[in-house]
């Protein structure tokens, strides 16, 4: 009966002049922009510009020895084909240099979906999270070193390192920050009431860790033994990207919000660009000063002078 009635309804359809059936209303798409804190869309800002032609690049780092930025690509993310993710080299004015870096062959590599990445000390370092693993890989030759297993199930996702190999990674999901020793021992560094769905992490000036929220505004930076110094708060929330400059100065994107804030030595803070959608991971071009910024589903990398 039920069979019947179901090949009525296709029949019906089938016979049933185009001009009957409601046509679904033609839509372009808009310019760049992104939803602010309060709802109301927001153009991209003019100091603003991108380039795109990546695979969800998540995350970005500078090398200022080659003067190249290194974008991370997310490949497929835990969709087939798995075990693609891959680096690619980009030149400050966004053009691309070498499209596949670590990624040309699978020979030897294991990377699926590489979120975080830092450089330090010649190391090249990246939260795996489709395998959930921080790997490294040589700066000079882009051979892997070492990965290490993340336990637990969460997001791990932004990353940190010190100039001798300690590691400090986010996971969103779990809402804690990771410790990874030079030989690879994991532990809990923070948790807790001062963390909501951390993100981005970098290390300032004076050896600290410094780790941004998507679940707000703050930005809670930790001595080495895990003790709060400092809570100072971006001007949007839906933190990712953190950047430290030499004189203090911090860059917060925002990638709920699509806004940058720039937080000055006195905790400050100001949007300094904004209608960036999905602003993620960002990095800091330290010759050309400025900032780079994944936009994730965009395939795109947006850039600002400073």
């Amino acid at each position: 009966m039920y069979r019947v009635k179901i090949l009525m309804i296709i029949g019906t359809l089938l016979f049933t002049p185009i001009s009957f059936l409601k046509a679904q209303e033609f839509t372009v798409g808009k310019p760049l922009g992104a939803i602010n804190e309060t709802g109301n869309f927001i153009p991209m800002s003019s100091n603003v510009t991108v380039y795109g032609s990546f695979h969800f690049a998540e995350s970005c780092t500078f090398d200022p020895q080659r003067n190249l930025i290194l974008a991370m690509n997310r490949g497929n993310s835990n969709e087939l084909p798995d075990n693609d993710g891959y680096v690619s080299l980009i030149n400050p004015n966004g053009s691309v240099h070498t499209t596949k870096w670590i990624g040309s062959s699978r020979d030897g590599l294991e990377l699926h979906d590489p979120i975080g990445s830092v450089l330090s000390n010649g190391i090249l370092y990246t939260a795996d999270n489709g395998s959930r693993h921080v790997r490294s890989f040589d700066l000079e030759t882009g051979k892997p070193l070492q990965s290490i297993s993340i336990p637990g199930n969460g997001f791990i996702n932004g990353i940190a390192a010190t100039a001798e190999g300690m590691v400090y990674l986010s996971d969103s999901r779990a809402g804690l920050v990771y410790e990874i020793t030079v030989d690879g021992n994991v532990s809990i560094f923070a948790e807790g009431k001062s963390l909501s769905s951390p993100n981005g992490v970098a290390m300032d000036n004076e050896g600290n860790i410094v780790v941004v929220n998507m679940g707000n505004s703050a930005v809670t930076t930790f001595d080495p033994s895990g003790i709060i110094v400092k809570t100072e708060n971006a001007s949007e929330g839906g933190g990712d990207g953190v950047v430290v400059l030499k004189d203090g100065t911090k860059y917060v994107s925002s990638v709920r919000y699509g806004s940058v804030s720039k937080i000055d030595k006195d905790g400050n803070s100001e949007i300094i660009a904004q209608g960036i959608p999905n602003a993620a991971s960002m990095c800091y071009d330290s010759i050309q000063n400025q900032l780079v910024i994944p936009m994730n589903p965009h395939y795109a990398l947006a850039f600002i002078k400073l």
